[in-house]
């Protein structure tokens, strides 16, 4: 039996049946559409640069808020001691539910594809190649926020607890890229591969280095495995 697509068609289906969800897409909605036209009708430039600038600090708040409970409110409720009694690996658990959070922010995603039409309409110059390095790089992103997301909540049962501590680690490992001026040379290398900012604006720009999709897929494995690890060792 496959657990781990269990799980996720699980959490997709509550996710689907909150209000919460609802509402976290439209505020992702009006924000990202706000970031798209107020360019196309204040300077009558339609781009989705913009739109993939913004969207990743959207996702830093976004993201904590969509994974926050999906091991810390099992905790809450007792069900993760019910869900543990099931004869599969725990890796099971936490990819069932990553995949639910990577295909709910991607559904998200799928409603900014409004603005690509726009443009197409509007018959503006595409670059279609920097555009899908730009939706490339957000799957990137929305893998790893998620990854993060899920670890932090594997380490509490509240919450709002699991939301902060997600949001801490993202936003620091975001913001380290604007602080390397003031980093010693020995340590300014170290500290900008882990920038996640530093990653996915080479993304955005439409250049694909396997040095960073490599930083993307190695990081969200590892925040992965950290939650399998937590997990497991409460036995």
């Amino acid at each position: 039996m496959n657990y781990t697509k269990i799980i996720a068609a699980k959490e997709l289906k509550s996710y689907f049946t909150s209000p919460a969800a609802y509402i976290l897409l439209s505020i992702f909605l009006l924000i990202s559409g706000w970031f798209f036209a107020n360019p196309l009708f204040l300077i009558n430039q339609a781009e989705l640069r913009s739109l993939f600038n913004v969207i990743p600090w959207i996702f830093i708040v976004l993201i904590p808020a969509t994974t926050m409970g999906l091991l810390a409110k099992e905790r809450e409720t007792g069900t993760i001691e019910l869900i543990s009694t099931f004869p599969m690996q725990k890796s099971s658990i936490i990819m069932g539910k990553f995949f639910a959070s990577v295909g709910m922010i991607s559904f998200a995603l799928l409603f900014t594809f409004v603005h690509l039409f726009t443009i197409i309409f509007l018959g503006t110059n595409i670059d279609f190649g920097a555009i899908f390095c730009g939706y490339f790089g957000l799957i990137l992103l929305t893998g790893m926020y998620s990854a993060i997301g899920i670890f932090a909540s594997s380490l509490t049962k509240n919450q709002i607890v699991a939301f902060i501590l997600s949001f801490f680690i993202i936003l620091v490992l975001y913001l380290i890229q604007f602080t390397l001026i003031f980093i010693p040379d020995w340590l300014a290398g170290f500290l900008q591969y882990i920038s996640i900012g530093y990653h996915f604006s080479n993304l955005s720009k439409g250049v694909i280095d396997t040095r960073n999709i490599i930083y993307f897929l190695s990081m969200t494995a590892l925040f992965l495995k950290l939650a399998v690890t937590i997990l497991e060792s409460e036995k």
